[in-house]
């Protein structure tokens, strides 16, 4: 019976071990499918704003391989409303696999964030308050937390971020099924009711460093 026990326990490891091994992205076979992206976020991952791309440098594993799959599912791009997020889509369809996936996100991750320049005119001290609600999950310099799926704020352009919180308000993202970590976040963008309180909260998150 002691022997069984042990074996059942060993196995179990053993599929651990090779769930996990499978799931751990190569970042070197990210960086040749970094071919694709390359044009819009450029070399370094900082993204364009001419091109609506966003900064996507030194961010999450778990929150990458996330958004890629989503894009892949229809549950974020799909919506009319959401150019953008629709000129992404064919994109992540080049990754064929999970796999592929956690390999570009392996690479991505591993790039070193940028400073970025502030374009949003706002009041960043009215932004300060209006962000107590957005740090208990996003944290008190936007730095994220994964135990509440809240990705990393710092260091992405502030031009993105009032997108993502209008898209969010107007149902354009976070309404599909399926999505729901994007579902929390909606009722959370709805209580910035006005432009200008989106854009304060853009402009003082634009000051984390």
């Amino acid at each position: 019976m002691k022997n069984l026990f042990v074996l059942g326990i060993t196995s179990a490891l053993a599929i651990i071990f090779v769930f996990n091994a499978h799931a751990a992205g190569d970042a070197s076979k990210g960086k040749a499918s970094y071919a694709v992206c390359l044009a819009c976020h450029g070399a370094d991952g900082m993204g364009n704003k001419a091109l609506n791309a966003p900064a996507i440098a030194g961010q999450s594993t778990w929150y990458l391989e996330r958004q890629l799959k989503n894009f892949k599912a229809g549950i974020r791009g799909a919506d009319p409303k959401d150019t953008y997020g629709m000129q992404m889509r064919p994109m992540a369809l080049t990754l064929p696999t999970d796999q592929a996936i956690a390999d570009m996100a392996a690479y991505v991750s591993a790039m070193p964030a940028k400073s970025v320049p502030s374009t949003v005119k706002g009041d960043a001290a009215a932004g300060k308050a209006a962000y107590m609600l957005c740090q208990s999950c996003h944290g008190p310099a936007g730095g994220g937390n994964k135990a509440l799926n809240a990705p990393r704020l710092s260091g992405q352009h502030d031009w993105y971020l009032v997108r993502q919180i209008k898209n969010f308000k107007a149902g354009a993202r976070g309404a599909k099924s399926g999505d729901a970590y994007g579902a929390q976040m909606r009722p959370m963008a709805m209580t910035l009711a006005t432009e200008e309180t989106i854009n304060n909260v853009a402009a003082y998150i634009a000051t984390f460093k």
